[in-house]
């Protein structure tokens, strides 16, 4: 068995990344990006890369990092609303942009690691994301035809692999890597954790390692949050006796009474 492991991000990109590539990069928001190899790619200072991913990260993180060195020239996405960088360069026309629907993105990818070139949508139809493209009636119905995506690279990023590349994701992070990997005519994947072959249940592999061509470990990724929301504070005491007291209540079966109004309509 070929060793997949190698010792660092960089050194797992070396010789497969160049100038002019078309790469896919998992992950959904911030959640389940390949931060250490994003890093090596910008590193790397390969340019003029199109980039296939959900969104692109944030300003100063995960892909916002590449549109800063002005590595990318072109992004196929679905969404794209949380970084600054990336609607100043759109529209200041230094940055071409492919919106695609986020299902249809998703598939995009799945097919072409399928094998399957091109498929049929009725998302988007009668929209710009038509124009352009074959439409085709089916039942009555008018579908667009979606060309499959096979990326020159992906980075992905999953929670475990075993040292033969078989993956498993975690929770939201398997959103889009899993198509990614299959998609790619070669696939790097950082991961938390590397096991021995064997170690992973066959029902706990998400990823057969047939897809994988090179592992890196990065044990502690920064997983910065996308947006961070505090509850407002609750006292506690009394929203428990105010609780208490909706249940007797309830139980004795009265009403709430009506509150009283104000005759007095001069204020």
């Amino acid at each position: 068995m070929a060793n997949k492991i190698y010792p660092s991000a960089d050194a797992a990109l070396k010789g497969i990344v160049a100038d002019g590539q078309t790469l896919a990069v998992g992950g959904f928001g911030l959640c389940g990006i390949p931060e250490a190899l994003i890093d090596a790619l910008r590193d790397s200072g390969v340019k003029n890369l199109t980039c296939i991913s959900n969104n692109a990260g944030v300003d100063g993180f995960g892909l916002g990092k590449l549109l800063e060195t002005r590595q990318i020239k072109k992004m196929i996405a679905s969404y794209v609303g949380e970084n600054k960088e990336f609607e100043r360069q759109y529209l200041a026309k230094e940055l071409e942009l492919e919106f695609t629907p986020q299902g249809t993105l998703a598939e995009k990818l799945r097919a072409g690691g399928a094998g399957i070139p091109a498929f049929f949508t009725k998302t988007g139809v009668g929209t710009l994301v038509a124009e352009g493209k074959e439409l085709r009636e089916f039942d009555g119905e008018t579908y667009v035809m979606e060309r499959s995506l096979v990326p020159d690279v992906a980075l992905v990023k999953a929670d475990v692999a075993d040292k033969s590349g078989n993956l498993r994701f975690r929770l939201t992070a398997r959103n889009f890597n899993p198509a990614a990997a299959m998609a790619g005519k070669i696939c790097v994947v950082e991961v938390e954790k590397i096991v021995e072959v064997g170690e992973l249940a066959p029902d706990d592999i998400h990823l057969p390692g047939i897809y994988v061509h090179r592992i890196v470990l990065n044990a502690h990724p920064e997983k910065r949050i996308e947006k961070r929301t505090v509850s407002a504070a609750v006292d506690v005491a009394a929203a428990k006796v105010e609780a208490q007291a909706a249940i007797a209540q309830a139980a004795a079966g009265s009403e709430v009474p009506a509150p009283v109004k104000n005759s007095n309509k001069g204020g």
